[in-house]
């Protein structure tokens, strides 16, 4: 019975000292524990209506703010006055900076919709030239 108890303890310990030291200490562990947390993220945005409206929510936020800027850019662009021609540059310049955070943003979370993107959700915007 002893032999059994001593046998049981020192398999205890062995996995309550050893797995997180794999887990936390070696390459494979840790890609292990990545990769475990990353399908369980991936099933939760999957399956959590809150991600999808707040993923919905900024892209049409930030589609908004790049249609104004680009809006503004094309009302100022071929402006008679240096400032309004000003006003313009800094519009184009906040388009395509909102553009590119867009297109990284929809990249990164385009799988929540399951290839069922809402029609005023675009998938890229155009950097404006």
């Amino acid at each position: 019975m002893r032999v059994f108890i001593c046998i049981f303890v020192v398999v205890v310990l062995i996995l309550v000292i050893g797995l997180p030291i794999y887990f936390n200490a070696t390459p494979q562990g840790k890609a292990m524990w990545n990769n475990w947390f990353h399908a369980v993220q991936v099933a939760d945005d999957n399956t959590n209506y809150e991600t999808l409206r707040e993923v919905e929510n900024t892209c049409r936020s930030m589609i908004a703010s790049y249609e104004s800027d680009k809006l503004t850019y094309e009302q100022y662009k071929d402006s008679e006055s240096e400032e309004e021609r000003s006003w313009g540059s800094q519009a184009k310049m906040r388009a395509n900076k909102t553009a590119s955070t867009y297109n990284n943003y929809i990249l990164k979370n385009k799988y929540v919709w399951r290839n069922n993107v809402p029609a005023d959700i675009y998938m890229t915007l155009p950097i404006v030239e």
